[in-house]
């Protein structure tokens, strides 16, 4: 496995795969609906304009096997800080690694862009994702009850958080 910067002209596809298949099959993304290329274009252009990265994992052949990424908490400028994070691993290549090793290069990147807090919003069921994150010292902010109905019923939404030591110096405005 390699990690990698994804491109919209490389990646786009593979992610999109990797997210409809979480939409369709799990509770990891509280949605119903298939994102189309249209979409992840978008996608792509507000990682871009927000200078968010989009990292990869790839296997020996180049296929991807998972992303991570991260981009706006909240859309006030106050906020800046902080960011919402997301990993995403196909089904066939979960349990090997892939999810830390995406992890690891996340919070490096968050570190070097000088932000604060890594926010991530995860269905309270997921306790592989709840492990990971607590493995990387992120702690419970918060669980919001009944936050999605998916699947037909009642889902709550664990968020957790990594307060970093970037940045040394932050300022307002």
């Amino acid at each position: 496995m390699q990690l990698i910067e994804c491109t919209a002209e490389d990646h786009a596809g593979e992610i999109r795969e990797i997210l409809n298949d979480a939409i369709v099959h799990t509770t990891a993304i509280y949605d119903y609906h298939p994102r189309t290329p249209e979409d992840m274009v978008e996608w792509f252009r507000a990682k871009e304009e927000g200078e968010f990265p989009v990292l990869g994992a790839v296997d020996e052949a180049g296929d991807l096997l998972g992303f991570a990424t991260y981009g706006v908490f909240r859309n006030w400028a106050a906020y800046k800080y902080s960011v919402e994070h997301s990993i995403h691993v196909r089904t066939a290549a979960r349990g090997k690694g892939i999810g830390r090793a995406l992890m690891e290069r996340l919070i490096q990147k968050a570190v070097r862009q000088d932000l604060h807090v890594l926010v991530g919003a995860i269905d309270a069921g997921n306790a592989v994702s709840l492990a990971l994150h607590r493995s990387f010292g992120f702690s419970d902010a918060g669980t919001i009850r009944h936050a999605g109905f998916k699947f037909g019923e009642w889902r709550d939404l664990v968020f957790m958080q990594l307060i970093l030591e970037t940045p040394t110096h932050p300022v307002d405005g």
